[in-house]
């Protein structure tokens, strides 16, 4: 795998990423742009946009143009908005890759956000909030962050309220856009069936205006949110449970340790939360505990679907695994099982146009840097045992430890005493 970089004149980052023996090439844009760069009069702007730019620019003009030519070629066409960037990508086989180039490049530069769009595409966005409210699944992840980043940016859903939603305005997308969709806050990657040839190819295809960035991803204040426990009624088949705590940032040093701290606890199926509150007791069907990384700041929690009547035992259940692990420590199989399974993990990643691109565009865009597949690999092997359980007794420790839940009531004094 060779990477190819170029820096234009305005701020625009260009990658190539060579990865031989594939046909295929993922076309990623990723924007510094998300609930982080909204305060709350436009609050859920950076989602709305996103479906925006796919209802019509200079050269296809309407939203059945543009899937229309996506779909003429057998591309992968799709967009997400996130805390901290938004992305839009087309996943094709190389011989489609102008093609792919040619919508992506209409819908940046040329979208017109056409009222008429804008008013029917407040009913869809307002169906997907529904679809959320309706899967709590999704929710519950939502409602973990609002708990323990507070009210703030990096504490909303990015789907943003129902206010903005119905009341947004062309010329507040065009202001939104024209303040972060700028060269200089924008990276432009291709990764598989491509070489440094294909650079000159992008800078053909994405020549933006030079506009310098005039809004700033909001800070993280850790004071904001004080409350143990976030419930939200609602009569369902199974109870919804987040139990974790704040962590570190993908910056931290000891963030590698906390990867493997976390797969440890519940990051496969033969992790301590899969066997011990699943398999021995019985307690639930899905459950996981995993690392959502920021920044400025991350999160460590275990999501579990359970029965009704034994949502206590549950969470009574994965406190004794984040206990156990803080008390008493990790074995050394356990760590080397961890890491090799990370390490598996991020090899199977490098077979993935689609991963590979946002690997190095994600590092290009926050941190510009680039960290090899290898060296993320060789700084997961060498954790310790000692970082593991030094970042478990700090982290994990009752004070820190929040809970959010969807489902019927339940007795949330009992819940706080088995949380405190």
């Amino acid at each position: 795998m060779k990477i190819h970089t170029k820096t234009l004149s305005n701020g625009l980052r260009l990658q190539a990423v060579e990865m031989p023996g594939t046909n295929v090439v993922t076309t990623l844009i990723l924007v510094g742009a998300g609930s982080r760069y909204e305060d709350i009069s436009i609050a859920g702007i950076s989602h709305f946009l996103e479906h925006m730019f796919f209802k019509g620019a200079k050269k296809y003009k309407t939203p059945k143009a543009v899937s229309e030519a996506v779909d003429g070629f057998g591309g992968v066409f799709n967009a997400f908005t996130g805390k901290e960037y938004a992305g839009y990508y087309i996943k094709s086989g190389k011989e489609n890759l102008t093609a792919s180039l040619d919508v992506l490049s209409d819908m940046m530069l040329h979208s017109r956000f056409d009222p008429i769009e804008i008013d029917k595409e407040r009913g869809v966005i307002l169906e997907e909030m529904a679809m959320y409210l309706d899967a709590p699944m999704y929710q519950i992840s939502w409602d973990f962050e609002q708990l323990v980043f507070g009210d703030q940016p990096l504490g909303r859903d990015q789907i943003g309220t129902r206010e903005v939603i119905q009341s947004v305005t062309q010329k507040q997308f065009k202001d939104y856009q024209s303040s972060l969709y700028v060269p200089e806050n924008t990276v432009i990657t291709v990764a598989g069936a491509v070489n440094a040839k294909d650079l000159d190819l992008l800078e053909q295809y994405f020549p933006f205006e030079s506009k310098k960035k005039t809004l700033t991803s909001a800070s993280f204040d850790a004071s904001l949110s004080t409350k143990k426990l976030k419930i939200r009624e609602k009569k369902t088949e199974q109870y919804h449970i987040s139990f974790g705590v704040r962590a570190l940032s993908e910056t931290d040093p000891a963030f590698p340790a906390l990867e493997v701290l976390s797969t440890i606890l519940g990051g496969n199926m033969s992790a301590r939360m899969f066997q011990h509150v699943r398999e021995q007791k019985g307690l639930c069907y899905s459950i996981r505990t995993q690392v959502d990384e920021y920044t400025d700041t991350g999160l460590l929690t275990t999501r579990a679907g359970v029965k009704l009547d034994d949502v206590l035992k549950a969470v009574e259940a994965i406190r004794h695994e984040y206990d156990d692990i803080r008390n008493n420590g990790v074995s050394a199989s356990e760590l080397t099982k961890a890491k090799n399974y990370l390490c598996g993990k991020i090899d199977l990643s490098t077979e993935d146009t689609e991963e590979v691109a946002h690997h190095y565009g994600k590092d290009t865009l926050l941190y510009a840097k680039h960290e090899d597949f290898e060296v993320w690999k060789k700084r997961i092997q060498s954790v310790t045992k000692v970082q593991v359980e030094t970042l478990a007794k700090k982290i994990l420790s009752p004070q820190h430890f929040r809970f959010s839940g969807i489902g019927p009531a339940l007795d949330e004094e009992r819940l706080l005493k088995l949380i405190s």
